[in-house]
């Protein structure tokens, strides 16, 4: 028995509330999210550059991605009757195919960020059960989504992530924000619970799910507590047997050290949370990474005054090719010891949990 709470996300109900992190390039695809979404928990593939190994990428880049897109939904489809999400980046260029796509797969949950989502739901169609779920970083950002998207498409979001500056990848802070005590994911959770709350009605209910430094069971129960309906996990899902990254990168995580992590500066104008390799120190140096762009996959990326590709190197990375790119991973990497099964790791998680809870009781006992 887990004790985990059920996460309901209007009709959806995923018995595990675990959202595992759709992370791009490549690392979640079919075969991670179907095997998170088997234990129980929701699976998310990452839409962002998702037809890499497509032939035609560079030629046919639109086409490519919506092709690989399907498959992936499909194959997770007929792996798993759970719950499976795709993430799909506001920046990226292919936005409205991605979504468009995702939509008439019938894939149960879109969640949305590195920008603000404000017109994702006009891409839902009549009849379409496909969830809409933007990522945040702040009360205000949902408060605004919340508005927009009541005033022009009479539709609320069907819950929100709450993403704190701990996740790995592209962050949603200012570099300075980073480490400041008020953006911490425990002040902000709280703080998104209270924004939303106002738009919210018995019939509609609109969960938060804190995400970007949750690492164990103890820091599930602790954002349960606090007002949060579930968790998504990122870091910790990469270091599994089915997660669909190269053997290479899963490595790069589990031998990574405290003093490995930096943040970054990608040349899509994010600050970034990476392992520090020599990729990163030749561009730390000034060493550009010559390169051409067929792709102009990030609307915010100027690729003339970019030292690398963000696209090439994170595809790269994915493929083992570390020489070549780099790995992003949240600030609890160096916690992650060694690689496990999916399911492995779920009952870990659920031990955890369990053990947190017993703590908390002998705690509120004595007291």
């Amino acid at each position: 028995m887990s004790l985990f709470p059920e996460l309901k996300i209007g009709n959806l109900i995923a018995k595990i509330p675990i959202i595992q992190g759709g992370m791009g390039v490549g690392v979640s695809l079919s075969g991670l999210a179907s095997a998170v979404a088997k234990e129980g928990g929701i699976g998310v593939i990452a839409g962002a550059m998702i037809g890499m190994c497509e032939k035609d990428i560079s030629s046919n880049y639109r086409e490519a991605n919506i092709r690989a897109l399907k498959r992936e939904i499909r194959k997770a489809r007929g792996k798993t009757t759970g719950i499976i999400g795709v993430n799909i980046m506001v920046a990226l260029n292919n936005f409205s195919d991605l979504v468009t796509t995702s939509i008439k797969e019938k894939v149960d949950i879109i969640f949305s960020g590195a920008g603000l989502p404000l017109d994702l739901p006009k891409y839902l169609h009549e009849g379409a059960q496909t969830k809409l779920v933007p990522i945040v970083s702040s009360g205000r950002a949902a408060k605004i989504i919340c508005k927009k998207w009541l005033a022009k498409f009479n539709y609320l979001p069907d819950a929100f992530v709450v993403e704190g500056p701990k996740a790995g990848g592209h962050l949603g802070y200012k570099p300075e924000d980073i480490d400041a005590p008020e953006c911490s994911l425990e002040n902000t959770v709280p703080e998104v619970v209270q924004a939303v709350q106002p738009f919210e009605s018995d019939n509609k209910k609109i969960p938060i799910i804190a995400a970007g430094g949750v690492f164990d069971g103890s820091d599930i129960l602790k954002f349960l507590n606090m007002g949060a309906a579930g968790v998504q996990m990122g870091t910790r899902f990469v270091a599994t047997h089915e997660c669909d990254a190269d053997i290479a990168f899963k490595e790069a995580m589990v031998n990574a050290e405290e003093k490995d992590l930096i943040i970054i500066k990608s040349p899509v104008g994010m600050p970034g949370r990476a392992i520090n390799n020599a990729f990163l120190e030749d561009v730390k140096k000034g060493i550009r990474k010559p390169f051409t762009c067929p792709f102009h996959c990030i609307k915010t990326c100027d690729h003339t005054k970019s030292p690398y590709c963000i696209a090439l190197a994170l595809v790269n990375a994915k493929k083992g090719l570390l020489k070549h790119g780099f790995a992003f991973a949240g600030a609890n990497a160096p916690r992650v010891k060694e690689i496990v099964s999916v399911h492995d790791l779920f009952e870990t998680l659920k031990k955890e949990f369990r053990e947190a809870i017993t703590r908390t009781s002998l705690c509120v006992a004595v007291a």
